[in-house]
C-alpha cells in the first residue's frame, strides 16, 4: 500500500513537471514569436511605427496572433508580452491576455498581430495596474504609420496608448476600445517560477532568465535604433 501511494506521488510530480516545462516552454515561444513580429514590422521600409514615436515609448507591448471574429460586430482574444522602459534599460517581459473590444465591421474570423505603444507615465501606470480597458481607463488611438510622423503633433498631445495590427502583409494603426488587458498569472509563474505583479516586473525589479530575453533585447534594438535616428539633423 505504501509503495503503491509513492508510486502515485512520484509519478503525479513527473506529470507536473513535464506540464511546468511545456508551459514554460510556450511563454518562450511567445517572446520570440512577439519579437519576430515587432523585427518584421520594423524592417518595412516606411511602413513600420515612426522612429519618433519608438524614441518617446515608455512600454511597448505585442501580441502574436491575435484572434478576431464574429459577425457585424467582432471581438478579439489573443496572449502577449510587454516590456517598460526602467532606469537600467528595458525591463524583463510581463505576459498578459487581451479579450474583447470592438473590432467593427467584419465577417468571419481572421488573426492579426497587434502591438500597443505606450506614450506616457500615465499609460505606464495603467498597464502596472495588472488589469485595464483600451479607451476607458487610458485613452487609445490608431497610430501613425512610417518611417517618420515630422509635422504630426496630434500623436503626441492626446494620446497615452497608440495602437496598431498587420493582417496579410498590411501594417496599420487600429483601435481596439474596450478590449480588457490583463495579467497572465499563470504564464508568468510558468516563466519565472513564482508569481509575481505587473508593476514588480516591469518596473525592473525582476530579472529576466537568459533564454526569455530576446523581446526585450528586440525592443531595445530598435528604440536605441530610434534614438539615433532622431538625433540625426534634419534634412534641408
Amino acid at each position: 500500500m505504501k509503495r503503491t501511494a509513492a508510486l502515485l506521488i512520484l509519478i503525479t510530480l513527473i506529470f507536473a513537471t513535464t506540464l511546468t516545462a511545456k508551459g514554460r516552454e510556450d511563454e518562450v515561444a511567445r517572446l520570440s514569436e512577439a519579437s519576430t513580429v515587432l523585427n518584421e514590422i520594423m524592417s518595412a521600409p516606411d511602413k513600420g511605427i515612426p522612429m519618433e514615436i519608438l524614441h518617446d515609448a515608455r512600454c511597448v507591448a505585442v501580441v502574436p496572433s491575435l484572434l478576431k471574429g464574429g459577425f457585424i460586430v467582432g471581438a478579439a482574444y489573443g496572449k502577449g508580452v510587454a516590456s517598460c522602459r526602467t532606469d537600467k534599460g528595458w525591463s524583463a517581459p510581463a505576459f498578459f491576455k487581451i479579450e474583447g473590444g470592438s473590432l467593427g465591421l467584419q465577417i468571419g474570423g481572421q488573426a492579426v498581430d497587434y502591438v500597443m505603444v505606450f506614450m506616457d507615465d500615465y499609460g505606464m501606470k495603467t498597464l502596472l495596474s495588472s488589469k485595464f480597458k483600451l479607451g476607458v481607463d487610458a485613452s487609445a488611438a490608431a497610430g501613425p504609420v512610417g518611417r517618420h510622423v515630422e509635422g504630426m503633433t496630434d500623436w503626441k498631445m492626446k494620446n497615452q496608448i497608440l495602437t496598431y495590427s498587420r493582417a496579410r502583409g498590411v501594417f496599420a494603426g487600429v483601435t481596439l476600445n474596450g478590449a480588457a488587458i490583463h495579467q497572465d498569472d499563470d504564464a508568468v509563474r510558468e516563466f519565472y517560477g513564482h508569481r509575481s505583479t505587473f508593476r514588480t516586473i516591469l518596473n525592473g525589479l525582476i530579472e529576466c532568465p537568459k533564454d526569455g530575453t530576446i523581446f526585450q533585447q528586440t525592443v531595445s534594438k530598435h528604440v536605441s535604433a530610434s534614438d539615433i535616428e532622431t538625433r540625426k539633423p534634419a534634412k534641408k
